[in-house]
């Protein structure tokens, strides 16, 4: 008889299951946000420019509003860390300025006192303010002592300090824009989505009001609007008016665009699931169609901000747009139109340098937004 031998069966060994981690949109979004290094440094200029608005009055070491004639078109001041006999210091100090009269054209230019150097100090004391517009504070970031005075990027024709006017300037230009684009937003996004969720007689008529608004020159019509303004209206009339003026027609293209993609959603499974399901209109258009409209929407929004900047400066400019006492940088330009007055005060195109500086970082940011906002493409 055949002996059967028996051996045991091997056990199979379980493969190690490997962990898929799921990240959410926002986290791919900021991935590949981070990415793009030039969306990063506009980033980071808008978050300055932002600080500077926000804290204006503590960066600035003198009133920006009071007139001070006996320092009118001074010079920058510069900043020294070595003193004349030539030892370094590592506290910066600077000159006083002294008015003397040119030799070849008998004007008067500024000229620094070397005998009396004047240290900078920190955290100093000066002027009375409200930090954001509601605690009482003295405190300045920098500051000098004995009665001199620090204009880094020198005055106006009233002797105003012109970094603090530009800083301040910052908080008219970009709450400005900022408004009027969350208006634009608010008004395009809401608009766009009816028409295209609805369609029919509702797109018809919607398109057709929207093709009649686009027919009108925005620029002229910018510049009419703005000059039937009374200059006896406040100060925060004055500046919700202007938001809406700019607000006016910038909505258009946001809903044109915006219809376009919600015509392309609404036919989608998930649209047609929450429409079998009973789901009310207004739950299909605020909780499925506009949150995936949300992406194109911060993209314009990063984009019309700069635009705005640029026409509120130029209409300040003329004279039609933001007044006195309002600051902002347009009407900082309209001291510089004089071919004259900026021949022999150049440091008055200061506020042009911040203008650019905001189109330029808002655009890279957008740029940025552009890309990351499509975590799932390729490129």
């Amino acid at each position: 008889m055949a002996q059967v031998i028996t051996r045991p069966i091997p056990v199979a060994r379980a493969l190690p299951v490997t962990e898929v981690r799921r990240e959410s949109y926002g986290a791919l979004v900021w991935r590949k946000f981070r990415k793009s290094k030039i969306a990063i440094v506009g980033g980071l200029m808008i978050i300055m420019l932002l600080l500077m608005a926000i804290f204006a009055d503590f960066l600035s070491p003198t009133d920006p509003i009071t007139p001070n004639m006996q320092y009118a078109y001074t010079r920058p001041q510069q900043l020294y860390f070595i003193s004349s006999n030539g030892q370094l210091h590592l506290r910066p100090f600077i000159f006083a300025q002294k008015q003397v009269l040119d030799a070849k054209t008998f004007l008067p230019t500024w000229q620094p006192d070397l005998s009396h150097p004047s240290p900078i100090s920190f955290f100093v004391q000066g002027y009375p303010y409200k930090l954001l517009g509601i605690f009482p504070s003295r405190l300045h970031l920098y500051g000098v002592s004995g009665g001199a005075t620090v204009f880094l990027l020198g005055t106006d024709k009233f002797g105003r300090d012109l970094w603090g006017r530009i800083c301040m300037g910052a908080q008219i230009s970009l709450s400005l824009s900022i408004v009027a684009t969350l208006i634009i937003i608010a008004v395009g996004a809401t608009i766009g989505i009816i028409s295209g969720y609805f369609g029919g007689w509702t797109d018809n008529l919607i398109q057709r009001f929207i093709e009649f608004l686009q027919s009108f020159p925005a620029l002229p019509l910018w510049m009419a609007l703005a000059a039937v303004i009374p200059i006896t209206w406040s100060q925060t009339l004055i500046f919700i008016t202007m938001s809406a003026i700019f607000a006016l027609l910038g909505w258009t293209p946001l809903a044109r665009q915006i219809r376009g993609r919600v015509l392309a959603l609404r036919e989608t499974d998930f649209i047609l699931a929450a429409k079998e399901m009973g789901a009310s209109d207004r739950r299909i258009i605020f909780r499925h169609l506009f949150p995936n409209c949300l992406s194109h929407i911060i993209v314009v929004m990063t984009l019309t901000i700069p635009s705005i900047i640029l026409s509120e400066s130029f209409l300040s400019f003329l004279g039609i747009g933001i007044q006195e006492p309002l600051v902002s940088w347009g009407t900082m330009m309209r001291e510089a139109q004089s071919l004259q007055t900026l021949s022999s005060n150049p440091w008055l195109m200061w506020p042009a340098a911040f203008i650019v500086l905001a189109v330029i970082g808002f655009n890279f940011l957008g740029d940025g937004l552009r890309d990351a906002v499509d975590p799932y493409s390729i490129v």
